[in-house]
């Protein structure tokens, strides 16, 4: 299948021709649901299909409280079943303002 169209909102920093989007999927789910459009992750839902997407985002390595209850309420998860999720209950800050 042809590689996703997506905008240069999300990979400013990375030349959209080198991304390999098989290898580093987690990575571009990622970054699209951060800070990607909304035409982005339709693009992300038409390339690798709802389920695979909701899977990626699950092993993603950071994404934002709000884009995991995003997340949680669109692929019917729980915020424990994110790998971020539980890194983030891990590393507790000291000072809570």
């Amino acid at each position: 299948m042809d590689k996703p169209i997506l905008s240069k909102q999300a990979f400013w920093d990375v030349d959209m021709n080198s991304i390999d989007f098989e290898k580093h999927a987690v990575h571009v789910v990622e970054k699209v649901i951060e800070r990607g459009k909304a035409e982005d992750f339709d693009s992300l839902l038409k390339f690798y299909g709802f389920k695979k997407v909701g899977e990626l985002a699950q092993q993603a390595h950071w994404l934002s409280d709000i884009s995991i209850n995003f997340c949680c309420t669109l692929f019917k998860v729980k915020p424990t079943d994110f790998k971020c999720y539980e890194k983030k209950q891990l590393n507790q800050l000291h000072w809570s303002f």
